[in-house]
């Protein structure tokens, strides 16, 4: 069973696109869109039934100060496929994985723009073990999983910000 710590250190973040960060001082809103109709497998449809409001809340709280009536908007589309994958390949943790377009809309200051894919996964993580230990990831972890997905996207999108 893979423990809370070895789980945090497999996550792997990586970014696509421009490597300038936006500036973005004022944030009105973040609106985190997923298509669950088009996840043809039920599980994984249940399984992620609740990832808008959970990046949403996620991304929401890393910025509480800097909410206001004004300022940018975070819009993050995440791509349902990647969400299937692992579902359909029986839901092995190491094939969980969250991608999404991450775009910065600001129409009060056109410098904050910024656009990229985000992508969060615990595949293809480089892990050095002492020998004879084994990494296992196990299905009872889904939830812990889940949570450092989420975790880990909305740290990569605020992170971004700054």
């Amino acid at each position: 069973m893979l423990r809370t710590k070895t789980l945090a250190a497999v996550l792997l973040a990586t970014t696509m696109g421009s490597t300038a960060f936006a500036a973005v001082d004022q944030i009105k809103t973040v609106d985190v869109t997923v298509d669950l109709s088009a996840i043809q497998n039920e599980e994984a449809a249940k399984y992620w039934g609740s990832i808008e409001a959970d990046l949403e809340a996620a991304i929401g709280a890393r910025v509480t100060e800097r909410l206001g009536d004004d300022g940018a908007e975070i819009l993050v589309d995440i791509r349902e496929v990647e969400l299937a994958n692992a579902f359909e390949r029986g839901l092995n943790l190491g094939d969980a994985v969250l991608v999404g377009q991450v775009n910065i809309n600001d129409e009060t200051d056109n410098g904050n723009y910024d656009a990229y894919e985000l992508g969060i996964s615990v595949e293809n993580a480089q892990i050095v073990l002492a020998e004879g230990e084994m990494l296992m990831l196990s299905t009872t972890d889904t939830d812990e999983a889940y949570r450092k997905l989420i975790d880990t996207f909305a740290d990569g999108v605020v992170t971004r910000l700054k």
